[in-house]
């Protein structure tokens, strides 16, 4: 397959029909394409595009560029999310998670990592260090952004956060 290819799946509501959507990209790196690992894959895995290897320290942060650059169709996005392996196994994250590259970014695809761990990670050339979930933007579709003076506290919520349903 030249490339990525999307079902756009919708319920008898909306009725839309089931048809294939093509995202376009270029891959200017060395890198396999991009491609969903299984059928039942969310996303696709982002490799790292370098000329030497980057050593992570604890606590720092990287920016690592990919090679990918995608042409999104309208009101769709890519969303950047952590590779659970990487967090699990050595505590490495994508920072902004889930980042978005918009549907009219034309730029190279880049990643920034942060090291969470205790011990320097290095990130190598071709190594897989996020995934990629193409989603559908229905906000610019359904939703009006209304201005008011004051919102509603009228919930059981209100403005209660951060932990303040407890841990039990």
């Amino acid at each position: 397959m030249n490339g990525l290819l999307l079902k756009k799946n919708k319920d008898k509501k909306n009725m839309r029909i089931n048809k294939p959507i093509d995202f376009k990209f270029a891959n200017k790196s060395t890198n396999p394409n991009p491609e969903f690992a299984t059928v039942g894959s969310s996303g696709f895995d982002l490799r790292a595009n370098l000329e030497t290897p980057i050593p992570m320290l604890p606590s720092s942060r990287h920016i690592i560029p990919t090679g990918l650059y995608f042409e999104l169709p309208k009101d769709f996005e890519i969303q950047v999310r952590s590779r659970s392996g990487l967090a699990a196994n050595h505590g490495i994250a994508v920072l902004n998670s889930p980042g978005t590259i918009d549907e009219d970014y034309r730029g190279e695809v880049k990643v920034i990592l942060i090291n969470h761990g205790d011990t320097t990670f290095v990130v190598n050339h071709g190594d897989r260090i996020a995934q990629a979930v193409i989603a559908e933007v229905v906000s610019k579709v359904v939703v009006n952004l209304i201005q008011v003076d004051e919102v509603s506290q009228d919930t059981m919520r209100s403005s209660g956060g951060f932990g303040h349903t407890g841990i039990n």
